[in-house]
């Protein structure tokens, strides 16, 4: 018999996943999202799909379980709107991440070489477009896209690896405003975007947030230019000639040209760096040096057009490295508070290491591009269900061994609730060895 602290947490899990039936066609399929996520949330050290089934409690066939994750026609997108619209923490920081999946084979959809963030270096490996809603107590994993390098939207790689026609070749940063566009739709109010350097260096995407009026901090790299003074825009000279039309068009003043923000911060004073410290979440405080400055970003200054006019924040850690972010904020923000902002992204890391480690969000094995996304988006699914128990009173530290145990403890209730006959078999079976004993 379970008691009712587990009974109730049977009962909210079920209607957790209950939220999410229109997304699934029979309820085979119903039936194998119940697995699945008692998979992920098994002690499995690997959380591939052999792995999972081998702790399921009551374990479907393995090809049902396979063509369930990578042929079974059920859309991760519909899921995934389903998720943003049942997460109950409305109001936050979106935080847009490269998430990197180290692989060793070539099979795998989407694997290159290329930068891998997870090891630092160009690797064989895949790389996904991700966002994520920071509350500043939580995070919430709301989209996902797995990047596609040109060389697998060929005609035998589409084939291969299940890629839809639909499916056209996008930089990271394109599916990050798409991922953000669905994210404001679902009527998410985003107080802030956060970025590094792979999003921060991409002016069409610094305008579109500027467009959208969303606040901002960017990592960008040390060679982005910007104006440390507004430029002048000056109008063109009439002709000598006095022919054709009068010159309408401005440009900026020869004398102001742009420099690379890594210019700036080695021409700085030392009385323009300032300490400050900081703390991210519960973690030991950090301290470095700060200079803050108003700037202009050189785009579009060629023809006469100027970027709006953002902070400049650099950083100097205790090792003497640079960092560099680009802040939208007013003018009147204080050192503090752009710098409070910029080291929100420390939420991503804690929870990719949550949907890493304890989840399996890198372990799919998989090779198609319907299996990698049904797995993303069930894999987001458990998260949330973690993070809305983590609402509750007193359990706001809810830790990933206590959460496998109840689990396994609701799915075990629930194969007796359904199977009564295993219980008494293995009441049963309990007496024999004891009188054999």
């Amino acid at each position: 018999m379970v008691d009712q602290t587990a009974t109730a947490r049977l009962q909210r899990l079920v209607r957790w996943l209950e939220q999410f039936k229109s997304c699934f066609g029979h309820r085979a399929q119903l039936l194998s999202l119940r697995s699945y996520v008692q998979g992920v949330f098994s002690d499995s050290e690997r959380k591939s799909m052999q792995a999972m089934l081998a702790r399921v409690t009551e374990p479907v066939a393995y090809q049902a379980f396979q063509h369930f994750i990578t042929h079974a026609p059920w859309e991760a997108d519909r899921v995934w709107r389903r998720l943003r619209a049942i997460v109950p923490e409305r109001r936050g920081v979106l935080i847009l991440d490269g998430t990197s999946f180290p692989k060793q084979g070539a099979r795998s959809v989407g694997v290159a070489r290329q930068y891998c963030g997870a090891l630092g270096k160009i690797a064989n490996c895949q790389v996904a477009t991700t966002v994520a809603l920071w509350t500043g107590v939580r995070a919430w994993f709301l989209g996902a896209t797995l990047y596609l390098p040109e060389a697998w939207l060929t005609t035998e790689a589409r084939q291969r690896g299940r890629i839809p026609a639909t499916v056209t070749f996008g930089e990271k940063w394109r599916h990050a405003l798409t991922l953000l566009r669905q994210v404001r739709a679902a009527g998410f109010e985003l107080t802030a975007v956060i970025g590094d350097a792979e999003f921060g260096d991409v002016t069409v995407l610094r305008a579109a947030l500027h467009r959208l009026r969303l606040a901002y901090a960017l990592g960008v790299s040390s060679t982005l230019t910007v104006f440390r003074q507004r430029p002048r825009l000056l109008t063109r000279p009439p002709r000598a000639d006095g022919q054709g039309r009068p010159r309408t068009a401005r440009r900026v003043a020869p004398t102001d040209r742009p420099m690379s923000v890594a210019e700036i911060a080695q021409q700085l004073p030392p009385s323009a760096w300032r300490w400050v410290r900081w703390r991210n979440g519960r973690q030991p405080s950090r301290r470095a040096r700060f200079a803050a400055m108003r700037v202009t970003p050189a785009r579009g200054w060629r023809v006469g057009r100027l970027a709006p006019e953002v902070w400049l924040l650099c950083e100097q850690e205790a090792d003497g490295d640079l960092k560099y972010y680009l802040v939208h904020l007013p003018a009147k923000t204080g050192l503090r508070q752009l710098v409070e902002l910029a080291h929100q992204r420390w939420a991503i890391e804690q929870q990719y290491q949550e949907l890493k480690s304890e989840l399996g969000l890198d372990h799919f094995e998989g090779r198609t591009y319907p299996g990698w996304h049904h797995h993303v988006a069930l894999t987001a699914v458990a998260h949330a269900y973690i993070q809305h128990e983590r609402m509750r009173r007193g359990a706001a530290h809810l830790t990933f061994p206590a959460v496998r145990a109840i689990v396994q403890e609701i799915f075990t209730a629930l194969l007796f609730a359904a199977k009564p006959g295993y219980m008494r078999w293995m009441q049963q079976a309990h007496q024999e060895l004891q009188l054999r004993i």
